[in-house]
């Protein structure tokens, strides 16, 4: 016997999207320390800072969506190591819904050490970005 009971009928449900808060509490990475709260495009900055500051599966407490694979692109061919660099910072970013997108990305090498700098656009504005990428990242 198929149990009978309650059907979805289409066009009857409504899902509203809701934008998550970016409160969050302020980190003083320099001290270790936290103090206070920021929100906007101050908690995105942060964000994006802790972002490019973690390796990507290296932490259980974070998700397999979080942090970067950049360690392992110096030392090989620099055109190739250019296209991924773009692309894991990219790929790093935009898992995040406030960011809407990553352009201008400028990278310049030197001996076993790159710099990007690119602009991450944002929910609440632009802000410029550097990036140090090492073999020891």
């Amino acid at each position: 016997m198929i149990p009978q009971g309650g059907t979805i009928q289409p066009d009857t449900e409504v899902v509203e999207s809701l934008d998550q808060p970016s409160l969050t509490y302020r980190l003083n990475l320099q001290e270790g320390t936290l103090s206070g709260q920021i929100d906007g495009l101050e908690a995105i900055k942060q964000a994006v800072a802790k972002v490019l500051q973690t390796r990507r599966f290296e932490h259980l407490i974070y998700s397999s969506d979080y942090g970067h694979e950049l360690y392992d692109v110096i030392g090989r061919d620099p055109l190739w190591a250019y296209a991924e660099i773009e692309r894991h910072i990219k790929e790093a970013l935009l898992q995040d819904d406030r960011i809407l997108s990553v352009d201008d990305m400028n990278i310049s090498f030197a001996g076993e050490t790159a710099m990007a700098e690119f602009t991450v656009r944002t929910v609440y504005g632009p802000f410029a970005m550097t990036k140090e990428v090492r073999e020891d990242v």
